[in-house]
């Protein structure tokens, strides 16, 4: 399945499963914009409570979930494993890639974001509906670990022989502004492409991406995978997951 997919040939597919993932990584839980407007169909999932598991002193701020509660989950969207599944949000497509991910690390071939997301859907004028979706029961079955990932003890022998890049913005990557986790700073030999530099994201070959927590990394995995590319390995846990675990960190224009 092509990673992404425009609103024309979304209204083409044969009863996909479509998730709104909308989602504020420090506001509150996005289902009140769920159940007032949505797209037909749509079933609401949150990203942390649904789609990743909970928050521990090591883990990093979103690890991944539990398999067999994510498949209970997925089921209960209406998921099977042959199904063609929609992805969308409003937030410059972050929680939607990282839905994307999660479904395509859990074995769900058929996973896909809607180019644009909600704001793209309302702009072209098309329909829109209230209240909560109730499901029938899908059927699928967690495979996880069917995209690659990092953890914490993979790092050092992953620098010797390639590319790690840290993916947040260059004043988190220095250690200059930390607005979210309790240490500021990047993983010693990392090197920094912010994900907003979207060519030279799709052009970093042979790297593993990571961020604050394994959601921005998320998205430039998503977008390697829509140039065409294998999708590479994630560090979920990142960088708050490093620091809990306390690896060492470096300040400045690093690698």
């Amino acid at each position: 399945m092509d990673p992404r997919i425009g609103i024309a040939e979304f209204s083409q597919l044969n009863s996909p499963v479509v998730l709104d993932v909308r989602w504020s990584l420090t506001g509150p839980e996005r289902r009140g914009d769920y159940l007032s407007s949505h797209l037909p169909g749509a079933v609401f999932l949150d990203l942390d409570a649904d789609l990743c598991g909970p928050v521990a002193e090591t883990g990093g701020r979103h690890p991944l979930p539990d398999p067999e509660r994510l498949r209970e989950v997925l089921r209960g969207a209406g998921i099977s494993d042959d199904s063609t599944v929609v992805v969308y949000d409003d937030d410059a497509g972050m929680p939607a890639a990282r839905a994307w991910w999660t479904l395509r690390w859990a074995g769900i071939a058929g996973a896909t974001v809607l180019e644009g997301g909600f704001e793209a859907w309302r702009v072209a004028g098309m329909p829109v509906e209230s209240g909560p979706v109730t499901p029938e029961p899908g059927t699928a079955m967690v495979r996880p670990g069917s995209l690659p990932t990092l953890s914490y003890e993979d790092i050092p022998a992953w620098l010797e022989e390639h590319e790690l890049i840290d993916v947040r913005a260059p004043e988190r990557y220095r250690g200059e502004n930390e607005p979210i986790d309790p240490v500021a700073g990047h993983i010693p030999g990392a090197a920094n492409i912010p994900v907003t530099r979207t060519e030279d994201i799709e052009s970093a070959e042979d790297a593993a991406f990571y961020c604050g927590s394994g959601v921005t990394a998320s998205l430039a995995a998503w977008r390697q995978a829509v140039a065409g590319l294998p999708v590479p390995p994630v560090y979920v846990g990142s960088w708050s997951d490093w620091i809990s675990r306390g690896g060492e960190r470096a300040v400045g224009e690093g690698k």
